[in-house]
């Protein structure tokens, strides 16, 4: 199977299926140097972990990392970062039903269609469990941005009609809402909505915003590696995203040049902009100002409600999946959406190195 690896010079290759004796991810091109400890990757996959709220799944999972090469006196060496997460709460059993027809809304049928072949158990690959290796690799990418002062504040923004209201925002209230809202009144309006979904076997879907500060201008290229193109493919990797948005996204579409345009100034000896409708990238390249990106996440498709479907013989039937499954997958998302833009920004920091000669002199210079 192609298509597990992402990254140009920090690339990782995940590897592993949700119902198989592990996952993990290996790590490629991170500097030697940066100083790294299990915690530090334990605190990301923390905050993906199963299990934890009433509207994430009952499978428990302690998702404990195990660091294999890489780290040496707690600095990276510069050698590819191995990493496994030991699955131990697989319930395949849950699963036999669906070996001989294709569950809505999974890759159930196109698996079949592309391999002849696949995992029912779980979904392998196709899995959000999947996601646990690309965590494990943003919680290092993210170190690595702190060192040049770049930080991301992720959250869900919405969840089906309840948005949060940015005059009550509240940075630690990501950590401690279930929903991973900084506001804890939509937050509550929210829970009572999933709460409804649950009782009605339904499920619901949201909104993930990515605000990323400390970002230098020139990151990115003009063309096939623009910065925007790259983070939206990265963003639309994670099997639920079903829509990015750069900045006002779909909004500019209904508006004149003029009330797009974000106009320049000098201030305290540099460039700045009054507005920022681009979201921090012009012509693909970072502009210096704060990158917002956006991700639509779909309702989860395993639902308890019967659905229609057919199986493998190409007959019509009717399904009700059993199982451990989430009501809504956003908050557990939200970290793997800020890990697969960090990776991508430290990647492009990386690129960018080599993008004029004067720093290459500087790196160099005897």
């Amino acid at each position: 199977m192609a298509g597990s690896s992402f990254g140009n010079i920090l690339r990782i290759t995940t590897w592993g299926e949700s119902h198989g004796p592990a996952l993990g991810v290996v790590v490629d091109g991170c500097p030697a140097g940066l100083a790294l400890e299990p915690d530090d990757i334990q605190a990301y996959l923390n905050r993906r972990r199963p299990g934890q709220t009433k509207i994430s799944t009952p499978r428990k999972e302690a998702d404990t990392v195990e660091i294999l090469s890489g780290i040496f006196e707690g600095h990276t060496t510069g050698t590819p970062i191995a990493m496994m997460v030991r699955n131990t709460s697989q319930h395949s059993a849950d699963y036999g039903e669906i070996a001989n027809c294709y569950r809505p809304g999974h890759a159930d049928y196109t698996f079949d269609a592309k391999y002849g072949f696949r995992d029912y158990r779980g979904g392998g690959r196709s899995s959000g469990r999947e996601t646990t290796g690309r965590v494990a690799a943003g919680a290092i990418a993210a170190k690595l941005l702190k060192e040049f002062g770049i930080e991301l504040t992720v959250y869900t923004k919405s969840i089906g009609p309840f948005s949060i209201d940015m005059n009550k925002f509240d940075r630690q209230a990501i950590l401690t809402t279930p929903t991973c809202m900084p506001d804890t009144d939509a937050s509550a309006k929210a829970e009572a909505y999933l709460a409804d979904c649950m009782r009605n076997y339904d499920s619901a879907g949201g909104v993930i915003e990515c605000l990323v500060d400390g970002v230098p201008a020139g990151l990115g290229d003009p063309v096939f590696e623009k910065l925007d193109a790259n983070l939206s493919k990265a963003v639309m990797s994670i099997g639920a995203v079903k829509a990015v948005e750069i900045g006002d996204g779909i909004a500019v579409a209904d508006r004149h040049g003029s009330q797009n345009n974000d106009a320049f100034r000098m201030e305290a000896g540099r460039v700045i902009k009054t507005s920022n409708h681009a979201g921090g990238i012009l012509g693909g390249i970072s502009d210096g100002s704060q990158i917002i990106l956006r991700a639509y996440v779909k309702p989860t498709p395993s639902i308890f409600s019967p659905q229609q479907t057919v199986n493998k013989q190409g007959e019509n039937t009717e399904l009700s999946i059993k199982g451990r499954h989430d009501p809504i997958i956003v908050p557990r998302a939200v970290v793997v959406v800020e890990s697969m833009a960090a990776l991508t920004i430290a990647d492009a920091l990386l690129m960018n190195a080599g993008a004029r000669l004067d720093n290459l002199k500087k790196i160099y210079d005897r």
